[in-house]
This record gives structure tokens, C-alpha cells and sequence, in this order.
């Protein structure tokens, strides 16, 4: 089979799949795990696909925002861990911003114990802060019903009042060209100005997030540390870690 059919017998795998595994690639083609290793990364430079640990998936479309209900059930113990190395990071004393999010929301109970302040647009947020009795703020503006998160003028005009230490921010996408990104602009000025506002930012993303583009970008590798797991590609860990820090947690 040469190189072009290979390649898009791939492309036509991954459309009735939309993940495949290496191993079922090489079934399917008949070539070695070597030669199906390089034609996934010449198809992810051509942005044709986007690698995972183990073989590939189609590239999301940059409009793409799962809910918050649709996010919830995928990489949950991965989340966890990322949860839990990011409430670590979190001193007595400590005046925080929680960004709305399915990854975020899971540091709360980590918090619990700690003399804290924690301002959030999460709607999911407030009640799990609350439980673990933190002093907690709430940005107002209104509130989208997909990912539950406050927005717009409002929540913009009253985030502007508030300092904190460290924003814990969540992302749909980790690009080595494009930064971090997130499919809703008015979600993106919120993250943006939490991070304006902070003096240290902490940008908490499982595997699937890397190598993601989405429609808005908030801010630039360097402008926040990355809590991540050992399920990204080490590969491009190692030119990720080249722009920012990165904290790798084992899952």
C-alpha cells in the first residue's frame, strides 16, 4: 500500500471512529507500527488529525464546547489527580479565582481546611464551596447555560474589583502555536482578565486538551504554569516545556 492510500485509509478510519488505536491501524493497513507512527505525525502536521497517547483522533472544530454534563463523565480520575496537584499550590492566606469548569470544580474538596477567599464564575462551583465552607464570591452577569459559567458585561465590570494570588483556569485547548484557547470569546475575556488580575495563573488540562485549537485565544504559554498528566505525549511535553512550566501528575 503506498504512502497516500495509507494515509487515507487512516483518515477514513477515524471518520467512522473518530479515535483509533495504533494497533488497529496497522491491522487495517498491514504496515509496521513504525511506518503508521510516521504517518501520524505527518498527517498532525498537516492538521489532519491530532495524536493521543496510543494512536489518534479527529481534530475538534473551533466552535466545539461540550457541556458541562458531556464533560463530566470523560477522564474523570485524570481530573482528579490535576485537581488535587493544583490545590497544593494553594497557601492559608490565599485569595483565589475558580474558573467555571469540570476539571476545576474537582479542587474544591482539596480545599476544605484552608483560610481561603475564592471569587468564581462557575455556577456548579458555589454550592461545593459553600459545603466546604470557604468564603466565596460569585462574579454575577449571566449565566450560559452549556458550561454554566457567568459572563458579559457585568461579570467583566465586577471581576475588575478583585486582586488575587493565584486563577486557576481551565482550557479547551493547549497549542504550542496557538496557546490557550476556548470556544466562547466572552468565556476568554473572563480568563484572560482572572489571569490580568492574578499573580500566578495555573492552567489546569487533561491529555485531550493538547494540540487543540478553539476559536479564542486568553493567553500565552508563558503566561501560566500547566497542571497536566502523564498521558500527553511526552514528545510535545518536551516542546511545551521549552515555552512554560508544565507540573505532570501520575494518573
Amino acid at each position: 500500500m503506498l504512502t497516500f492510500e495509507r494515509q487515507e485509509r487512516i483518515l477514513s478510519l477515524l471518520k467512522e471512529k473518530s479515535i483509533i488505536k495504533i494497533q488497529e491501524i496497522v491491522e487495517a493497513t498491514g504496515a509496521s507500527e513504525s511506518t503508521i507512527r510516521r504517518d501520524l505525525t505527518d498527517l498532525e502536521t498537516a492538521r489532519k488529525l491530532k495524536r493521543i497517547h496510543g494512536g489518534a483522533t479527529l481534530l475538534k472544530k473551533k466552535l466545539e464546547e461540550p457541556t458541562v454534563a458531556e464533560k463530566t463523565v470523560k477522564n474523570n480520575q485524570e481530573k482528579l489527580k490535576i485537581a488535587e496537584k493544583a490545590a497544593q499550590m494553594v497557601d492559608d492566606g490565599d485569595c483565589l479565582f475558580l474558573d467555571a469548569g469540570t476539571t476545576t470544580i474537582e479542587i474544591i474538596p482539596y480545599l476544605k481546611g484552608k483560610n481561603i477567599v475564592v471569587v468564581t464564575n462557575g455556577l456548579m462551583n458555589i454550592s461545593k464551596l459553600l459545603d466546604a465552607e470557604i468564603e466565596t464570591h460569585v462574579i454575577g452577569g449571566y449565566v450560559k447555560s452549556g458550561t454554566r459559567a457567568f459572563v458579559g458585561r457585568g461579570a467583566l465590570q465586577t471581576l475588575e474589583t478583585f486582586r488575587f494570588d493565584k486563577a486557576f483556569i481551565g482550557t479547551n485547548g493547549v497549542s504550542i502555536e496557538d496557546g490557550f484557547t476556548t470556544p466562547d470569546s466572552q468565556e476568554a475575556f473572563i480568563k484572560e482578565m482572572a489571569m490580568k488580575y492574578a499573580r500566578e495563573s495555573y492552567i489546569l488540562a487533561d491529555h485531550t486538551k493538547f494540540g487543540e485549537t478553539s476559536f479564542s485565544k486568553f493567553a500565552k504559554l508563558l503566561e501560566a504554569t500547566i497542571i497536566t498528566s502523564e498521558k500527553v505525549e511526552q514528545d510535545y511535553l518536551n516542546k511545551l516545556r521549552a515555552k512554560t512550566t508544565i507540573e505532570v501528575v501520575q494518573v
